[in-house]
């Protein structure tokens, strides 16, 4: 059964099934978990077209002769006038003496239809002559390269 994929608001968000994530509708896959979501052809595609516009990797390590540190994470998003749309706490914790944490922060964009589909090449029918721009070859013939000239 071939299910076409109904259109989808750019934007639009729904939660995920799986770790309740906000995540976009259009997706197949969860950012977050990174579960299936559905088999949707061209959802995957417009996923795998995806790319990295910005990606921030840190570490943070407590010294020795310190008393414990505690830490929250915050992603804040603004718009280009500068006012706040989004803001969340992704995560708090608590270092003890000489450990670390590494945090990473990525941003993907994709496109809002996805990519078309490629065409497959049509096979060759057996027992048929294959032509490419250097020659041809007939079927139970073996190609050698050109020995050297002789003189």
């Amino acid at each position: 059964m071939n299910v076409a994929a109904r259109p989808v608001a750019p934007g639009k968000t729904r939660s995920c099934p799986h770790c309740k994530a906000t995540i976009l509708e259009s997706l197949s896959i969860c950012p977050g978990c990174l579960h299936h979501l559905r088999f949707d052809q061209e959802a995957a595609r417009r996923q795998v077209a995806a790319k990295s516009a910005l990606r921030v990797d840190g570490v943070i390590q407590h010294p020795n002769a310190e008393e414990p540190w505690e830490y929250f994470v915050t992603i804040a998003v603004r718009n280009e006038r500068g006012e706040e749309v989004a803001r969340q706490v992704v995560g708090v914790g608590a270092l003890q003496g000489a450990e670390k944490r590494t945090f990473s922060l990525s941003v993907e964009v994709l496109p809002a239809q996805a990519p078309p589909a490629p065409v497959p090449a049509p096979a060759p029918k057996p027992g048929s002559t294959t032509t490419s721009g250097a020659g041809s070859v007939r079927p139970g013939t073996a190609s050698t390269p050109p020995g050297p000239a002789k003189r």
